[in-house]
């Protein structure tokens, strides 16, 4: 290792543990040589972490970095007690990186205030995509979206590529699509390029945007949640930059829950309205289309050719609130949303929804019983192919016998004329999900009880086959959270412009 510039005494000695500590994923060692406290920071292309907690619990579920040996190292004493370190680094994989280091000595000890890692140029973030290209399928030249950037979500067929439905096994053997779905190609025919095939959940069937195969998508956002799914690579490509549309699917929030956590606008559409053809289902009687995007301007002009109208208008009156759900949020959320619906200057409707629990439970029995139709024969001819939370709700799902889907298909029924009813022409609005994303770092079942929350809410829309519309309009714990706006079936449009006039 080359070294310009002379180590104070002791810096040494702390930056060789340091490097011996990153290479042996010791947490325990780098957490202790990282200063403690709140203005501890960690900065990479991913974003800035702030404060020590932060940076222990990004660390600690990274699973080590990639081999590489320090080359050479310059070394600038600021004051006594202050030293600004970059090392410059050779991947065994091929490959460099810069690391940039505050030093700081307290009592003796030299701790890392500061750092900011380069690492080696990547060709693709393998978390967001599965495939990319500049672009990867070129538009019409002319139409009302040239120029945007598409994400396409690995359930869709594009022409001359496979439907990978985020799972290794299933892309190998899955064949080569000769048609684009008709939701690509219209985005096609208007003018939009596609940038790339988006990682997915697999088979659609999560909420968490955590693939076992490929990793989590990063979140756009905030660098220390998770991104939400299953519309998990396309909404972490929008909230990145890396796309300006994400085209996606929401069977029972896989739309809107990534679109609340990443501060993207999301709106699944009316059951039916846009054609599914192209598309791998996860449940037929709740997969819809729908988009992702920064802005509602862009978010409107993809509904605007993908949408058949004239479609309905909304009342847009009194602001439709159950109490019910907001009974079901955390606190936090509960007064960011009571604060921005005050000062909205909109009246409020006080409206009865059916039971929750019963919407949630009605909506994970069919759903699980299409799912299992769909894809248990191969399931069960691939066992370990699945990680382990999907392999899970399939095995559950494999248990759904033919009388508890006839009674909840019965209910369903029941369940959505009593959604509809209760909406009329009106627009129900609530948080989009009961709080900021969990963090990256969170256990499995912290995670699935974060699901078992958000099926709660996301379920009216489901349950209604209705138009929903999720606008990033709160900050909870320096997070953002969205405001969904549920309207009548068909009312998509509208129900977009009227978000938008709430922003």
């Amino acid at each position: 290792m080359i070294v310009h510039g002379v180590w104070p005494d002791g810096l040494e000695r702390a930056f060789t543990a340091y490097e011996d500590a990153l290479m042996d994923d010791d947490t325990a060692v780098l957490d202790a040589l990282f200063e403690p406290g709140p203005g501890t920071l960690r900065g990479d292309d991913a974003g800035l972490l702030r404060g020590h907690d932060a940076i222990s619990a990004f660390r600690s579920g990274r699973g080590g970095v990639a081999r590489r040996t320090v080359v050479a190292v310059d070394v600038q004493q600021l004051a006594v007690d202050h030293a600004l370190v970059v090392g410059e680094s050779h991947f065994v994989g091929g490959g460099r990186g810069l690391q940039t280091q505050l030093w700081c000595r307290t009592d003796g000890v030299w701790r890392i205030r500061t750092a900011h890692v380069t690492g080696r140029p990547r060709a693709f973030d393998r978390s967001i995509w599965r495939v990319v290209g500049d672009p990867l399928v070129r538009g019409a030249a002319t139409g009302p979206l040239v120029g945007v950037r598409v994400a396409v979500k690995d359930l869709f067929a594009v022409r001359g590529h496979v439907v990978g439905a985020g799972n290794p096994t299933w892309e190998r053997d899955a064949p080569v699509s000769t048609e684009s779905a008709s939701a690509v190609q219209t985005l096609l025919d208007a003018g939009a390029v596609v940038t790339g095939i988006a990682r997915t959940d697999e088979f659609a069937y999560a909420l968490a945007g955590r693939n076992a195969h490929v990793g989590a998508p990063p979140n756009g956002a905030d660098p220390t949640r998770i991104g939400g799914g299953s519309t998990s690579g396309s909404s972490s490509a929008v909230a990145l930059g890396l796309a300006d549309l994400g085209l996606g699917t929401d069977t029972a929030g896989s739309l809107r829950v990534p679109s609340s956590y990443q501060g993207l606008w999301g709106i699944r559409t009316t059951h039916d309205t846009v054609p599914r053809d192209g598309l791998l289902p996860l449940a037929q009687t709740f997969d819809t289309v729908g988009w992702v995007a920064r802005s509602a301007s862009v978010l409107a002009a993809a509904a605007a050719i993908s949408v058949p109208g004239p479609g309905v208008e909304v009342d847009e009156g009194a602001l439709l609130v159950s109490d019910a759900l907001l009974d079901a949020v955390e606190p936090d959320t509960h007064e960011a949303f009571a604060t921005w619906l005050g000062a909205s200057g909109r009246t409020v409707r006080r409206v009865d929804l059916p039971d929750l629990d019963d919407l949630a439970e009605t909506l994970r029995v069919v759903q699980a019983a299409e799912a299992w139709r769909n894809d248990g024969a191969w399931v069960e001819a691939h066992p370990g192919a699945l990680g382990a939370d999907v392999a899970a709700r399939f095995a559950a799902a494999a248990t759904v016998t033919a009388e508890q889907e006839s009674t909840a298909r019965a209910r369903l029924v029941e369940l959505r004329r009593r959604v509809r009813d209760v909406l009329g022409g009106g627009v129900l609005c609530l948080p989009t999900v009961p709080g900021p994303a969990p963090s990256r770092t969170a256990t499995d079942q912290a995670v699935l009880q974060t699901r078992a929350a958000t099926l709660r809410m996301t379920a009216v829309a489901g349950i209604g086959g209705l138009p929903a519309v999720s606008a990033p309009l709160l900050t909870v714990d320096g997070a953002p959270v969205g405001v969904c706006f549920v309207g009548p079936a068909r009312s998509d449009r509208a129900l977009l412009a009227l978000a938008e006039t709430l922003l």
